[in-house]
C-alpha cells in the first residue's frame, strides 16, 4: 500500500515537474514579441504595454490565427484593428457594453439584428450617406390648415 502511494506520488511529480520548470504564462511587452507578432500588432504597438494581461492574451490569440486566415480576413481584422487602435477610450468603453449588450440579448434578437444590418449593408453607400444624413430635412405630411371662421 506505502510502494503504491509513493509510485503515484513519484508519477505526479514526474508529470507536473516540467510544468512547474515553465512559471506562470504572461502576455509579453512591446519589446518581448515576436516579429511577426509585432506586424501583425502594429496598430496596437502604441497602446500594448498599457493593456491588461488579459487583452494582451486576447489579441496574441489574434496574431496566433492570423497566418491561417485567408487574405480578405486578414485585411479585414487589420482594418478593425486599426479601427479599435484610433478609437477614444471613452469610444472603446461603449464598443465593450454594445458587445455586452448583444451577449446579453436572446439569439433570435441578434439574429434579427443581424439581419437588418446585412440588408443596412446592403444599401449602396450614397443612399446610407443620404439615409443617415443630419442636414437633410425631410418634409412631413401635415395637416390642412383650417381657417378663421369670423
Amino acid at each position: 500500500m506505502a510502494a503504491g502511494r509513493l509510485a503515484i506520488l513519484i508519477l505526479v511529480a514526474a508529470l507536473s515537474g516540467p510544468a512547474l520548470a515553465v512559471g506562470p504564462i504572461g502576455a509579453p511587452s512591446w519589446s518581448g514579441l515576436t516579429a511577426t507578432q509585432r506586424s501583425v500588432l502594429a496598430p496596437l504597438s502604441d497602446d500594448w504595454n498599457a493593456m491588461s494581461e488579459v487583452q494582451r492574451q486576447r489579441w496574441l490569440g489574434v496574431a496566433d490565427r492570423y497566418s491561417r486566415l485567408t487574405p480578405e480576413e486578414q485585411a479585414r481584422i487589420s482594418a478593425r484593428m486599426r479601427d479599435w487602435a484610433n478609437l477614444r477610450p471613452d469610444q472603446r468603453e461603449r464598443a465593450r457594453d454594445q458587445y455586452r449588450t448583444l451577449r446579453s440579448m436572446p439569439r433570435e434578437r441578434r439574429e434579427s439584428l443581424q439581419e437588418q444590418w446585412q440588408r443596412y449593408s446592403s444599401i449602396p453607400a450614397e443612399e446610407r450617406q443620404l439615409k443617415s444624413a443630419p442636414g437633410i430635412v425631410r418634409p412631413l405630411q401635415r395637416p390642412p390648415v383650417r381657417g378663421n371662421k369670423e
